[in-house]
């Protein structure tokens, strides 16, 4: 549906310590062990349906993510206050991991054999969701709209028939990034500062194909290791101009400290995942004592990337949607782009389970997914890729200056795809997208 009208570094490391970073189930019988149609049923009574989600509500990357969850069950309860889907409630159970792989496989367990969940939707993390998505894949368990950019979750079908990803995969967002570099930036001295895991390959992967004779340095930083002086210090060394930074917020707010604290003063360019300037902002305050209170401006004239509308856009009708159902539905605190980009997989998952009717299994939400998640309307500003042949999620975004807490646009929605897919203009008008005025998907 198109637009309409809606009524919506010693005290550092201490700090960040507390900031930063199978079983068989049942078919073919609901929970009550009444005979139901064939398929997996499991999760499903004539009057709920229960799925799950592991996210860090605790520990090292609590902080933004743990409000993922908050937005994604708002939108759940508004839904289940209009009806709920075919007459069925959402129950919607999120166990807390830690962001620490064991955790996550302990929750994931719980959610499984005594949750006795029908789909997991949303599971966020890379290193967490790969600990558990064989598992998942295993035992036929739907994973829907994993909360990570990884390849792992779309690029092989056939090995992980059951796993959908949901965001932009790393690869295809750097490869944006970097067009945009090498026809904008030609003679930029470009450093990368990289996650040192699937993240970071999979953007540098990316990067290389545009930008492979402007890099002079390549720093990657492990998870957890709060001191990213040495590699800052060594991109200043090589004299980079330009930081193209695959980066979760708080290690954002890490380089952008240190970097203050040498005077060196880089253009940068960070990826969705870490340029949240409000988070960012926050961080760095607490990182510095105080010392730097730039707030929601944290990161102004910082380039970045985004594929959903954000907080400050609130003029767009999904904007006003979730400003709608945050404000009936929400457990406290402001609307947040992390609670946005819970809502929206939340919308998401609610038009799956439309799609498939009232006799739901879960071998009939995977079917529908590869068969119709492609055509799924939503706020994301460019198409999903799922088919029989992909499993990755929204195809493209845009490129954005950051101004305060929000951001203003530089390109049209581009879109690509893994590998040398060729990047272009989207011409779906994916991004005129609108919900529809009760904010239920039709």
């Amino acid at each position: 549906m198109k637009r309409s009208t809606i009524a919506p570094h010693a005290t550092v490391a201490a700090t960040l310590a507390t900031l930063l970073v199978l079983s068989a189930c049942g078919a073919g019988t609901d929970s009550d062990g009444a005979e139901s149609s064939p398929g997996d049923t499991t999760g499903v009574t004539d009057d709920t349906v229960t799925i799950g989600a592991h996210f860090p509500l605790t520990g090292v990357a609590a902080p933004g993510y743990k409000e993922i969850p908050t937005g994604a069950q708002a939108y759940f309860d508004f839904v289940n206050a209009n009806g709920g889907v075919h007459g069925r409630q959402i129950e919607y159970v999120v166990r807390d991991d830690g962001y620490n792989p064991t955790n996550t496989t302990k929750v994931t367990n719980e959610l499984l054999l005594q949750d006795e969940i029908f789909a997991m939707v949303g599971g966020l993390g890379t290193p967490t969701h790969s600990a558990v998505v064989d598992q998942l894949n295993d035992e036929g368990v739907p994973d829907l709209f994993v909360s990570s950019g990884s390849l792992m979750w779309g690029d092989d079908p056939d090995a992980r028939p059951m796993t959908f990803g949901w965001q932009p995969d790393y690869e295809s967002e750097a490869k944006i990034i970097a067009q945009y570099v090498a026809e904008e930036m030609p003679n930029a001295k470009v450093g990368l500062f990289l996650q040192d895991d699937d993240f970071g390959e999979d953007a540098e992967k990316g990067v290389r194909q545009y930008l492979d004779d402007q890099i002079v340095a390549v720093e990657r930083y492990a998870s957890g290791n709060t001191d990213v002086g040495p590699q800052v210090a060594a991109l200043q060394g090589a004299k980079a101009d330009l930081v193209l930074a695959f980066t979760t917020p708080a290690y954002t707010a890490l380089a952008k400290l240190v970097s203050l604290s040498l005077g060196y003063q880089p253009d940068w360019f960070v990826s969705s995942v870490g340029s949240d300037s409000p988070l960012v902002g926050s961080l760095l305050k607490e990182f510095s004592e105080g010392a730097v209170t730039a707030g929601a401006g944290a990161l102004d004239g910082v380039l970045t990337t985004e594929y959903i509308p954000t907080v400050d856009q609130g003029d767009d009708p999904w904007v006003q949607l979730w400003e709608q159902v945050w404000e009936e539905h929400g457990k406290g605190g402001k609307l947040s782009n992390y609670r946005i980009y819970g809502m929206s997989h939340a919308y998401a998952f609610v038009q799956a389970l439309q799609g498939i009717g009232e006799d739901l299994t879960r071998e009939k939400l995977v079917e529908f997914m590869k068969e119709e998640g492609a055509d799924l309307e939503g706020p994301q500003l460019a198409p999903f890729r799922f088919g029989d042949d992909s499993h990755l999620g929204i195809s493209g975004m845009r490129i954005v200056e950051l101004e305060g807490a929000g951001s203003k646009p530089l390109t049209p929605v581009l879109v690509t795809d893994i590998g040398d897919a060729e990047i272009t203009e989207d011409t779906s008008g994916q991004a005129e997208d609108a919900p529809p005025s009760s904010g239920l998907p039709e």
